[in-house]
């Protein structure tokens, strides 16, 4: 049976939220009443960034807002969109003057909610654009389904936005680099074990000992295919592989590479993968350029990790490289 050290599973976001704003008070501010997390110091006349979704992904999305990155982070309940409400006061909250850029992950309500309050906005005079992440390869299907899902490339496309804005970029401009860099990043994730919803007894979902799914989404969907469990090595390749691949990587090419712990994944795990990857990659004469290796974007207590690559230009290099303040990335 799992356990999860909780008050009352209700009140478990807005108590985590005020936690979270009493933690950096120099650096946010908390709107309790519809859930989200702003910058407590504001520029006038830059383009605002807004972002949310549902809670569960801790450091996304709050965690990330501040200087260089998100002005506003809206949160759902776990595993949940917030409301168009929401969305629609926390877009309000980001507007300085010259529009927003909602960054959304892929999610159908996800989606749904950031464009209802996009439109809605447009009565208050606020110009909105809408910059879709999609980056999750075990998606990558042919059909009319929403597409691939949005993870952990989140994070860079909040980086880079958030940099271009702090530039003095217009509306059209950080929401375009935002959609070339979310275009170029791709993730697959794997799990040994299933996260557990704080106050559930059981996992999502449960496997032999000699199982690993393969494709697994974070929210705990179930991945197309379970594989043999396997060293760190083997199941370093076994994400690697098809991101090299779908990618078109070649020799002379440099990367930003995630290695991103979903949940409950110790430091020594994720510094093995790291180090497979970095071989890999340098065996192949591939660069990486820029690394993060940590919990950035997680579901729950998952036993898992997520591997993300995107190319790196000069563009995207020196909008990577640009400051940053906020309580899970700063430099």
């Amino acid at each position: 049976m799992r356990r999860s050290i909780v008050n009352d599973p209700e009140d478990l976001v807005p108590e985590a939220l005020e936690g979270l704003v009493l933690s950096h008070p120099q650096l946010l501010d908390l709107d309790a009443q519809h859930r989200f997390v702003t910058r407590r110091q504001r520029a006038r006349g830059k383009v605002g960034l807004v972002s949310g979704g549902g809670s569960g992904h801790e450091p996304l999305h709050a965690g990330f807002v501040g200087t260089g990155m998100l002005d506003v982070a809206v949160a759902g309940a776990v595993f949940a969109s917030p409301t168009a409400l929401q969305v629609l006061e926390a877009t309000k909250a980001a507007d300085a003057g010259r529009g927003v850029v909602q960054i959304v992950k892929n999610y159908t309500g996800d989606v749904l909610n950031f464009r209802i309050a996009g439109e809605i906005s447009g009565d208050d005079a606020i110009e909105t654009e809408i910059v879709l992440v999609d980056d999750d390869l075990a998606t990558d299907r042919d059909g009319d389904g929403p597409g691939r899902r949005g993870t952990a490339a989140t994070v860079i496309v909040e980086k880079v936005c958030g940099a271009a804005a702090e530039e003095g970029a217009d509306l059209q401009q950080v929401a375009a680099v935002g959609r070339r860099t979310a275009a170029a990043a791709r993730t697959m994730s794997l799990a040994l074990a299933a996260g557990t919803h704080p106050g559930d007894p059981e996992p999502q979902f449960t496997l032999g000992h000699d199982e690993v799914e393969l494709g697994v989404g974070i929210h705990g969907e179930r991945a197309a295919r379970r594989v043999p469990f396997t060293s760190a090595d083997g199941l370093t390749d076994l994400l690697l592989d098809p991101l090299l691949k779908d990618l078109g990587l070649s020799r002379g090419d440099e990367v930003l590479a995630i290695v991103n712990d979903l949940g409950s994944t110790y430091p020594l795990e994720l510094q093995l993968v790291a180090r497979r990857l970095h071989h890999r990659l340098e065996g192949a004469g591939i660069t990486v350029g820029r690394w993060l290796v940590g919990p950035y974007v997680t579901s729950l207590d998952m036993h898992g990790l997520s591997l993300t690559l995107m190319p790196l230009d000069d563009e995207l290099r020196r909008l990577w490289d640009a400051p940053v303040r906020t309580p899970a990335l700063s430099w």
